[in-house]
């Protein structure tokens, strides 16, 4: 009996765990990107490559620092002959026997000049970093984008499935009561058969609807990286029909904030300092240079205290013929980056105009899309009472209803079109986490 209870109990927590993992829990747009720019692989990546940029500037510092070495031998020899112009104590006495060698050594290096080589090499060095660092920004913004879509896209398929649903009921209202009618001889069966085809086609789009929402569920939660039989809820009110304009869009603010228009100008930078790092083969290298050495050579001499410093001095003579093609190669690369850089400033300012024609187009069609749904309505009346009093076929009503179905869904996706365009524009500007209030 009690483990009857006991599995009784068990079905109805696991039966409950299973209808709580299906309700909705409502995410808004800036949650949802919160958790996008904290968990997405595709910003982790860039964040990685930014501080890989950070440990390479580091190492190229250390360079500024002279080296130090220390080595030692230990030597062991074999018959060895040694002549030496050394005096010793007893030159008639017989040959001293020589198997052992110890040499130890302490070396610094400091540069002094290469040709400012060091110097443009930690600047281009810096400017890579902060041009990594201004790609993970950008990352960042583009991640934003696509959350802000896939959020249309899913209010858009929510609201679609609401709203023929709603219709569904009254086409099946309309099937039930045009089955009691035809079999009262009022109708034509043909009208029947009309209801019923135009419900069989909303149940059609109510499919689809699921499947849209089902589908760019998905998506969103792989992308914020939730569990998979999470669903997401919209709250309505945000998508108010116009969006507030609190960040002045302008070309001046576009080139000023995108983050891929600075990550190009810093690797112009370092593309210069590359120029400069070719033409340091031009000159000589200089170092001061110091150290200690040691040596043993056991029964014959002993070195100690033998400290050295001094200036070294090298140079490449065939650098004279070959490093100008070093040169001609790092001006072409730095002419590269700079019509790249030219030519995204021009698409930028395309952009930016291009996302204000689309707010300003979204907020004109959402008034139309107002207008439709009175229109539709007040028509549907109309027609309604048109084919109550048998002035109007059953064609003309059920058109008149998907007109009216229409006028709603399209009204329903011309408010997601604002919130979307609206985000577009922020995000052609450089600024859409920004307006969330977002650290880049």
């Amino acid at each position: 009996m009690k483990r009857r209870q006991l599995l009784l109990y068990a079905m109805l927590f696991f039966g409950f765990t299973s209808i709580q993992a299906q309700q909705k829990t409502n995410l808004n747009l800036r949650e949802a990107i919160e958790l996008a720019l904290t968990k997405s692989n595709e910003v982790n990546l860039a964040n990685t490559k930014a501080e890989t940029k950070k440990y390479e500037l580091e190492s190229m510092k250390n360079n500024q620092y002279p080296d130090f070495k220390v080595s030692g031998q230990y030597l062991r020899l074999t018959n060895a002959k040694v002549d030496s112009n050394l005096s010793s104590g007893d030159s008639n006495g017989p040959p001293p026997k020589i198997d052992q060698l110890i040499i130890g050594q302490v070396n610094t290096s400091l540069p002094l000049f290469s040709g400012f080589k060091l110097k443009n090499s930690i600047k281009a060095s810096e400017s890579l970093h902060q041009a990594e660092k201004a790609n993970a920004a950008q990352t960042k913004e583009e991640i934003a984008m696509r959350v802000v879509e896939y959020y249309a896209n899913l209010y858009r398929a929510q609201k679609a499935v609401h709203l023929i649903t709603e219709n569904l009921k009254s086409a099946e209202q309309r099937v039930t009561d045009f089955t009691a009618m035809e079999q009262n001889g009022i109708i034509a069966r043909n009208d029947l058969l009309k209801s019923q085809l135009q419900q069989s086609k909303v149940q059609l789009s109510l499919d689809e609807a699921y499947k849209n929402v089902a589908v760019i569920n998905y998506y969103l939660v792989t992308l914020l990286h939730l569990p998979e039989d999470y669903r997401i809820g919209i709250d309505e009110h945000q998508f108010d029909d116009e969006q507030p304009i609190n960040i002045i869009h302008s070309e001046e603010n576009a080139l000023k904030n995108r983050k891929d228009l600075e990550a190009v100008h810093f690797l112009q930078k370092a593309s210069e300092c590359n120029i400069k790092i070719a033409k340091s083969g031009y000159y000589p290298s200089i170092a001061l240079v110091g150290g200690y050495a040691y040596l043993d050579l056991k029964n014959a001499i002993t070195v100690t205290n033998a400290i050295n410093f001094g200036v070294g001095v090298s140079y490449d003579l065939s650098s004279i013929f070959k490093n100008g093609s070093f040169v001609k190669t790092a001006k072409s690369k730095s002419l590269e980056t700079q019509q790249t850089e030219s030519i995204l400033s021009e698409n930028i300012k395309v952009e930016v105009q291009q996302s204000i024609e689309n707010y300003n187009l979204a907020l004109k069609q959402n008034l139309v899309y107002k207008q439709a749904i009175n229109q539709a309505a007040e028509n549907y009346r109309i027609v309604k009472d048109k084919y109550d009093n048998g002035l109007s076929n059953t064609t003309d009503l059920l058109e008149a209803d998907v007109e009216q179905l229409n006028s709603r869904i399209n009204h329903a996706y011309s408010k997601a079109n604002i919130m979307l365009k609206y985000y577009e524009m922020q995000s052609v500007s450089g600024q859409l986490t920004q307006s969330f209030n977002l650290s880049k």
